[in-house]
């Protein structure tokens, strides 16, 4: 069960947690993520762990958020045979709390409050201009005048990916992070995109756009999200 108050969306996951269930489960998690909430929280309360090698599911979500979006991803009110096995070994050093409350109590003490800015987009030509144009004011607002090329680079192609095949309504969303400035365009077309698949020896300049994006980004890729995709990238700061 997936619950968000809008800064925060909270994970309710219940039953017996098999490997066969590490993939279904890492996917709606990884759905959540690319809403970029401020935090996720997993409530681990009704969780009974039949094969503990099934918990890597949570080491690879976690590993996700801190590449991008950045997000805290917070372990919940694990009952006590699901705790043991989640303060040994490999997952120890996981963000491991004992109730949810406890886990807001911690977001509130310590998260900051990073600027973020939305604009959505229609699938046109002309929205590759106004996306420079944000990413332009953006990065001047912030104090990041170093960031504007690239920035201004990623954003068209991002955008122009959606206008070339996606063809739906889009959203860009800048967000400021302690160490990159992160940059993502949501569609409404599920699956991989287009240009993020090896170009075909017969169509060498396929797929030089988001070529373009992984020689400029520190880290780049894409998420499935709950109607369609988000494809990111992280300008180190």
């Amino acid at each position: 069960m997936v619950h968000g108050d809008g800064a925060i969306t909270t994970v309710a996951v219940t039953g017996r947690l098999r490997l066969a269930d590490a993939a279904p489960m890492r996917e709606t998690l990884l759905k959540c993520l690319a809403e970029q909430p401020g935090a996720l929280l997993i409530d681990l309360s009704g969780l009974d762990v039949e094969q503990p090698l099934a918990l890597a599911v949570f080491t690879a979500v976690l590993h996700q958020a801190a590449r991008w979006p950045g997000t805290p991803v917070l372990l919940c009110a694990p009952p006590p045979a699901t705790r043991e096995h989640l303060v040994t070994g490999a997952y120890q050093r996981m963000p491991l709390f004992d109730t949810l409350a406890r886990a807001r109590d911690h977001l509130r003490d310590s998260r900051l409050t990073m600027p973020a800015i939305s604009e959505e987009l229609l699938p046109v030509s002309g929205s590759t201009r106004h996306a420079r144009n944000v990413a332009t004011e953006v990065c001047l607002r912030w104090d990041l005048p170093g960031l504007v090329a690239p920035a201004s680079l990623i954003v068209t192609e991002l955008v122009a990916n959606v206008v070339d095949h996606a063809r739906t309504m889009m959203t860009l969303r800048l967000s400021l992070r302690p160490r990159h400035l992160n940059i993502a365009v949501r569609d409404g077309a599920p699956g991989e995109p287009v240009e993020m698949k090896p170009p075909p020896p017969a169509s060498p300049a396929r797929g030089r756009g988001l070529l373009l994006v992984s020689s400029v980004a520190a880290n780049w890729g894409w998420l499935p999200s709950h109607d369609g995709k988000v494809v990111w990238a992280a300008l180190r700061r």
